[in-house]
């Protein structure tokens, strides 16, 4: 078997509202899926981290400089191609939109070796742990609106959230510490006092900032306190996880083992949430999930994207040794997006219907069986969305 052709698909529309976070407001929601196409007519589908101007640039890396490195190969070799792209572009940039890149690539690799072998992808990397996954409903994104209005809105929408049937909910923070305060109120109000809630600074602090408003929140009992500070401070970090009684958590925009153990080796973080389509793909994801457990820093995966992303971190928590282990196992979570997501929802010949399960379920979410992936997705929706050429 080779590799014939190697497509990136650029997804956008715009949303029904202006949805933001501490660094930007979008417009747009946009998906960058890579489809991975063999002269024995199986495909395998992938997607990388990245939106908008950053996912066109990471169509010209997966099209101009990866295809070419890679056609002819056996799709089976994956670990091979891995290292191949992974030395020829290492000259310029071991982080970053190169590895976004790559990560799609091999994720569709793994896709098809799980179609060769009849296998959904848990199986190809050792089996279920559990039969269904917790999910966590994300939301409470930051909007150009008052302080006043996000607080009664922040409120209103954890609650709804909860009453989707999640078992978690995770908010934005980013207007500032003082305001960023009322905001973790408004949420815990929301939900009562028995309900996990996380926070999402996106690293809008300085360290001084997040030790302010982590100590602040305290009384609000936040599960944990994601990206306070600047990803690469990692001495940050760890003075925060020292002086704080909060989980903090982090690594979404770390890449690659060699980041990650640096990462891991600071004692920075409680939790560690590595992105799969960004940090180098399942064959890296598998690699930096080893360290974290070596390191004994239990993972609950970042999820941003389409149903591909879904599918993929599915399988993923669902092969997940649990740490530690014993009666009742530290349980990893599904994050879902609950904001407007067609590629999510709408993207799959079969969707994946989380939302659905949640509710019918009491927060559980099954993991697909077929092989690879176990997804398909619409070529009719995809052409319809394509911006990919403008």
């Amino acid at each position: 078997m080779k590799i014939t052709k190697i497509t990136s698909h650029i997804l956008g529309y715009d949303l029904p509202e202006i949805l933001g976070y501490s660094q930007q407001y979008y417009e747009q929601r946009t998906a960058h899926l890579v489809e991975v196409e063999t002269d024995e007519g199986i495909t395998g589908w992938g997607e990388c981290f990245g939106a908008g101007s950053i996912a066109l640039g990471n169509k010209a890396i997966v099209e101009k400089v990866i295809q070419p490195m890679v056609l002819g190969m056996d799709p089976m070799d994956r670990d091979v191609i891995w290292h191949k792209v992974y030395n020829l572009m290492r000259d310029h940039g071991q982080k970053g939109m190169p590895m976004q890149s790559l990560s799609g690539v091999d994720i569709a690799l793994w896709d098809i070796a799980g179609k060769v072998a009849g296998l959904p992808l848990y199986q190809l990397i050792g089996g279920k742990h559990r039969a269904k996954v917790e999910a966590y409903g994300y939301g409470m994104m930051l909007r150009p609106e008052s302080t006043d209005s996000l607080v009664a809105r922040f409120q209103d929408e954890a609650a709804a959230i909860k009453a989707m049937g999640f078992k978690a909910t995770k908010m934005k923070v980013g207007l500032g510490p003082k305001d960023d305060v009322r905001l973790v109120e408004a949420v815990r109000k929301g939900v009562g006092d028995d309900y996990r809630i996380m926070v999402d600074a996106n690293h809008a602090y300085t360290t001084h900032d997040a030790f302010y408003v982590g100590r602040a929140i305290e009384e609000f009992d936040p599960y944990w306190f994601e990206e306070p500070i600047a990803p690469e401070d990692y001495e940050g970090y760890r003075e925060l996880r020292r002086g704080l009684n909060i989980n903090i958590s982090g690594g979404e925009i770390e890449f690659n083992r060699w980041g990650w153990r640096a990462l891991l080796e600071s004692r920075g973080l409680d939790i560690a949430q590595p992105e799969v389509c960004a940090l180098g793909g399942i064959s890296e994801y598998l690699r930096v999930l080893a360290l974290c457990h070596a390191h004994f820093t239990p993972v609950v995966n970042h999820v941003w994207g389409s149903a591909i992303a879904v599918a993929t971190n599915l399988h993923l928590l669902a092969a997940m040794p649990p740490l530690p282990g014993g009666l009742f196992p530290w349980e990893p979570m599904l994050e879902f997006d609950t904001t407007d997501n067609k590629f999510r929802d709408n993207l799959l010949t079969e969707p994946l219907d989380i939302q659905g399960q949640v509710a019918r379920h009491d927060g559980l979410v099954s993991i697909p069986d077929g092989p690879g992936l176990g997804v398909t997705p619409d070529r009719d929706f995809i052409r319809h969305y394509s911006i990919g050429d403008v």
